[in-house]
């Protein structure tokens, strides 16, 4: 089990590190660059499209890694989705395109991954009919995959994220499963997820040599909200999909309904989230990306200490929101103010 689990991430993070080292090359040399403009986070002109390599490994592995566990019939369509998303994004990346089919996709995208969930896998566990709970869960899934292209904004910090919240999500299944219960069959996968993240970190950790794009950032975002889904609605962590993202929930929440009571337009790109505020004001994108990672870290192992029954999950989710919270105030109030930049 856990050899497996290792075995796949580390697989994946070496073949990304190289797939990526190839797509850098051929998105230089065909032009396709992220040019800095007033909402960029950058100053120099940087290849776009590195998701093509991350997703471009995790797809075949994830297929193999099912195959694997006797899970391919509810894991092919969700790799198919992700890679039609992939393919719509990268159209969005290289002419963009209106929100209409962007959201479009992602409707379909999410009522197909919903659709292969049993009758009884339900995110309020009854409390809500199965058509109110299937639609709650859509917004949330349809959301964290608009939140997870948001917020890659900066150098590493998608990286950063994804490893956590994917590999958190790996070694809680797997200490449960040592200690007698719960369903390993998702942790290799999420572990790909973790180490396809690893492998394109090391080109995308300050000062960047290439950036994911909305071809990475869509598809991976549907992919991790899937598992989160799963974790869930079939295996009932709840507590693991609330504290796991924890910061990427707070940090886009927040700044949507800011956003949304001064009557913004919130389809609308912007750079208020508080770790853009943060580089904003002379924060480096390594300082920020690791301040984010600490705190995952600090998330991780909170989540671990419920997986082994050291506490439970709502005393894990106190000092969880204590801890993020205290994070976005350092990056929106304290960072995001040295040079004067309004919070």
């Amino acid at each position: 089990m856990m050899m497996v689990t290792l075995i796949a991430a580390v697989f994946s993070g070496v073949a990304t590190w190289a797939a990526a080292r190839f797509v850098l090359g051929q998105l230089a040399a065909r032009g396709v660059m992220d040019r800095p403009n007033e909402r960029s986070s950058h100053d120099r002109p940087v290849p776009r499209g590195g998701g093509l390599a991350v997703i471009g490994v995790i797809a075949p592995v994830w297929l193999v890694v099912a195959l694997f566990n006797g899970i391919l019939a509810t894991v092919w369509p969700v790799v198919l989705a992700a890679l039609a998303l992939a393919a719509l994004s990268f159209i969005d990346d290289l002419r963009g395109l209106p929100p209409l089919p962007r959201v479009a996709a992602h409707i379909i995208a999410v009522s197909l991954g919903l659709w292969l969930l049993p009758d009884h896998a339900m995110l309020f566990d009854g409390w809500l009919p199965l058509w109110a709970d299937r639609i709650v869960t859509a917004l949330a899934w349809i959301w964290f995959i608009n939140l997870f292209n948001f917020m890659d904004g900066i150098d590493g910090i998608t990286g950063v994220e994804t490893i956590a919240v994917t590999g958190g999500l790996a070694f809680a299944l797997i200490v449960m499963v040592s200690d007698g219960g719960g369903d390993w069959s998702h942790a290799p996968l999420a572990a790909v997820l973790a180490g396809a993240a690893a492998g394109f970190l090391v080109l995308n950790w300050h000062p960047a040599r290439l950036f994911l794009g909305d071809v990475g950032s869509v598809p991976l975002g549907y992919l991790i909200g899937w598992l989160l889904v799963w974790a869930a609605c079939v295996a009932s962590l709840w507590w693991l999909v609330l504290i796991l993202p924890l910061y990427y929930w707070g940090d886009a929440t927040t700044v949507l309904i800011r956003r949304a009571l001064k009557g913004e337009k919130i389809w609308h790109a912007h750079r208020s989230h508080a770790y853009q505020l943060a580089v904003q004001a002379g924060a480096s994108h390594a300082h920020v990306s690791l301040l984010i990672a600490t705190l995952n870290l600090a998330l991780v192992a909170l989540t671990l200490c419920v997986a082994i029954g050291a506490i439970g999950p709502w005393t894990a989710l106190v000092p969880s929101a204590l801890l993020t919270l205290a994070a976005l105030c350092y990056l929106r109030f304290r960072l995001g103010r040295k040079n004067g930049s309004p919070a």
